[in-house]
């Protein structure tokens, strides 16, 4: 069995010589597959003295993280989700003051230090506003993780410069921290810190570290005797084991060995084959009838040849995981499990239709709002992945299917990155996954990708839609070095008699431009000038020798035979 992250948390909390307790805190450790796929979280909240709700403030803060944070798409990174979710908070804290007694007065409204830790895989991830604090126990001392977000006017005046719940939108610390077996972490708010040198924080940890409970009340206790006027409150979390970056939930189906390649009407797992729709090194795909439904449905099947590859059948696991996190009418839906399975496969929805490739072929010249179409509808599909924090990676013609009313789906998910899974689990090779015609220059490079590489390979498609050939030509594949993409010169879409804008130009020229820093940053903005003249492509108009060099040196050639010819009239003067 693969190992998991195990953590111990001692935690404690103490009024101290306040009236009331104004801080908060938690931990939570999920059942799997929550626990791989969101990890452990740990949080601390401190209200703010002068306010009477504050202790509202700060547990409102931590309870919605845990509850919110864990509700959050799995496919999101951590950042993603953390930040979105105290994100969130901020703005419902910042309301509550705005309906309350003092609507205008911060300092009596809904307002809290936050700081939580995310623990998943080898990280730790953590979030951090106020002047709460996250130490990393270092030998007999303590390494200060978080930037105190207090403003110091004097030695006896200071104020919080930023805490949840003040504006309506928060600026949020976040920092990733790699994790070792035998780590150490304290969060402790002022109450705590302020009275305690970090020589005797590690010393008190070490006579109670078979019980952390006990060695977070004992410096509660401690900071007490040594005159701390604030309440107390501190967590402690020590990291016993590390995950193996195997603990992924979809990892399990592996333990399933792959079908044997099925002749026409074989039978298994309750499906009926009724021909094979597509054969390849990467998989073998068949049109198949479920028994009990009559539903036509289109089974994938590991490739022969890459069966004993871990990474491959990593990836082709990932394809239905992917699928049932992406709703899109343009995206290949899965087809719900309706029994257990005996053999390792992927069962999807069947489309009837063509891919892209043949209706590229069926349809050699078509018209401008047709591409149009087709394209607005593949970025709709793409941008349901971006949402979800993936990139497919692997975006060409053949991987889109035209079906018989014309809507483009993207199919073929062996090549998404998930965030949320990268973290868990990173890639272990360096291999280029897409098809190298339509993949993005950085990739090359070894950069992890981002949405403009998907929008690179959307550029190359509708460029090949319109004109029948790459932007780059070969030499676009063959650019493995930041010299060789830097002289890679793009053929103008308006070479072609194809009548073709300039601005539509443009918008192409942009979008597979080999710098990601120099396209579209979002896919929304490619579509927009797609369909209205963008003045900037209208000013820049490609000169005639890029856009057609044939009419060019026929131009020269008729200028220079009139040249010609009046000279030779002047010299029969003479």
């Amino acid at each position: 069995m693969p190992r998991e992250l195990r953590l111990s948390i001692g935690q404690a909390s103490e009024t101290g010589r306040k009236e009331t307790n104004q801080d908060f805190h938690g931990a939570l450790i999920p059942d799997a597959p929550l626990s791989t796929t969101k990890g452990i979280a740990v949080a601390i909240a401190d209200g703010i003295s002068s306010s009477e709700v504050s202790r509202v403030a700060a547990e409102s803060a931590v309870k919605s993280f845990f509850t919110d944070y864990y509700c959050t798409s799995e496919a999101w990174s951590v950042k993603t989700s953390a930040q979105r979710v105290i994100a969130a908070t901020n703005s419902w804290l910042h309301a509550e003051t705005r309906r309350g007694r003092h609507p205008y007065d911060s300092d009596k409204g809904f307002v809290c230090t936050f700081t939580a830790i995310v623990f998943k895989s080898a990280t730790a991830h953590i979030f951090h506003v106020g002047d709460c604090r996250v130490f990393r126990v270092s030998g007999r001392t303590l390494e200060q993780l978080t930037d105190d977000h207090r403003v110091i006017v004097s030695s006896a005046e200071s104020y919080l410069g930023r805490a949840l719940g003040v504006e309506p939108r928060v600026e949020i610390d976040y920092r990733p921290v790699s994790l070792e077996a035998g780590d150490l972490f304290v969060l402790a708010t002022d109450g705590v810190y302020e009275w305690l040198p970090p020589r005797l924080v590690t010393d008190i940890i070490a006579a109670k570290a078979d019980d952390l409970d006990a060695a977070a009340r004992a410096l509660l206790q401690t900071a007490f005797e040594r005159g701390s006027t604030d309440n107390l409150t501190v967590q402690i979390v020590r990291v016993d084991e590390l995950a193996d970056g195997e603990a992924s939930e979809f990892l399990r189906g592996v333990e399933l060995p792959p079908p044997p390649l099925p002749e026409p009407r074989a039978e298994f797992d309750g499906y009926r084959i009724i021909r094979e729709l597509h054969g390849s090194s990467r998989s073998h795909i068949y049109l198949a009838t479920d028994i009990a439904s009559g539903r036509l449905v289109a089974l994938k099947i590991p490739s022969i040849d890459a069966r004993g590859d871990p990474a491959y059948l990593r990836r082709f696991l990932m394809e239905e995981w992917v699928a049932r996190r992406i709703d899109s009418p343009y995206v290949l839906k899965p087809e719900a499990p309706m029994r257990p399975r005996n053999f390792l496969y992927v069962v999807m929805e069947f489309v009837e239709g063509r891919t892209l490739t043949q209706w590229m072929i069926d349809n050699p010249r078509p018209d401008l709002e047709t591409v149009r179409r087709i394209v607005e509808q593949i970025a709709e599909g793409l941008m349901a992945f971006h949402r979800r924090e993936m990139l497919h990676q692997d975006l060409r013609p053949e991987n889109v299917m035209i079906d018989a009313t014309g809507t483009a789906k993207i199919i073929d998910f062996g090549s998404v990155r998930v965030a949320g899974v990268a973290e868990t689990m990173p890639e272990t090779d360096g291999d280029i996954l897409g098809t190298v015609q339509y993949t993005a220059p950085e990739y090359f490079l070894g950069a992890a990708g981002s949405d403009q590489s998907d929008l690179y390979s959307l550029g190359v498609i509708a460029y090949q839609m319109l004109t029948g050939r790459l932007p780059y030509g070969a030499a676009g594949g063959r650019a493995r070095t930041a010299a060789l993409q830097r002289r890679l010169k793009y053929r103008p879409a308006t070479s072609e008699a194809r009548n073709i804008p300039a601005w539509v130009d443009g918008a192409l020229r942009r979008a597979v431009h080999p710098d990601p820093a120099r396209r579209y940053d979002a896919l929304s903005a490619l579509l927009f000038d797609l369909r209205h003249p963008n003045p900037a492509f209208l000013a820049a108009s490609t000169p005639l020798l890029e856009r057609n060099p044939l009419r060019f040196w026929q131009g020269v050639s008729m200028l220079l035979a009139v040249v010609v010819v009046v000279l030779l009239a002047l010299l029969a003067r003479r």
